[in-house]
């Protein structure tokens, strides 16, 4: 697809899902940091479940650092692999403090040696905390509709990204991951993609296949 064509995509898309925005809850910078690592394998919408007993439980950085991990398992296990969530959870939150001085660090390079944080999730906080997005989050959406759409062959998230930095000017950076999301759960949907009420069906490889 050409840049023309990609562009063209992104403004049906957010004529389709104008309401489209970051579907996690947060308020603080750190809190953003536990609801992207929850997420992992786990829908946005038991996440935004969770984190309210987790945020009332922990206040600042300091009290994720210090909580009891069993209490923390208890907490989060709704949310799915929660050894390992907690376990990331409370060495983020130590990083944090020893290594950052309390603050969640601003650049992808500094995020990505968080415990729990990868590059997608470094790319929703770049964008979400600090209105800098430096990529794309390559999400199962993402994933799926690039590979539809035939945006990117590639199966591994970063070389997908890779393949959309390509197409899409910078400027789109901060739409793409929440349009497909939207779109993902919407229209385009894993089981069986609602093609006919698709508005970008002339655009996707996958439709003109069909």
């Amino acid at each position: 697809m050409n840049k023309t064509k990609a562009i063209e995509l992104v403004k049906l898309l957010k004529q389709t899902y104008p309401e489209a925005t970051c579907s996690l809850d947060f308020e603080t910078p750190f809190q953003l940091v536990i609801a992207v690592m929850l997420s992992a394998q786990c829908t946005d919408e038991r996440v935004n479940k969770t984190t309210p007993t987790l945020f009332k439980r922990c206040n600042t950085i300091q009290d994720f650092a210090e909580i009891d991990i069993k209490e923390l398992e208890e907490i989060i296990h709704p949310c799915g692999f929660y050894k390992n969530k907690a376990k990331n959870i409370k060495l983020c939150a130590q990083q944090v403090l020893e290594k950052f001085h309390g603050t969640v660090p601003q650049t992808m390079e500094e995020l990505t040696t968080l415990a729990g944080i990868g590059r997608k999730s470094a790319n929703v906080i770049m964008l979400e905390v600090f209105g800098n997005p430096q990529g794309i989050a390559v999400d199962t959406h993402a994933k799926r509709i690039s590979n539809l759409i035939g945006l990117s062959s590639k199966k591994e998230p970063e070389k997908i990204e890779q393949d959309l930095l390509k197409i899409f000017p910078k400027e789109y950076l901060k739409d793409i991951n929440h349009l497909f999301v939207w779109h993902g759960r919407n229209t385009c949907v894993a089981r069986k993609p609602k093609c006919d009420s698709c508005s970008i069906k002339h655009l996707c490889s996958y439709y003109s296949k069909k």
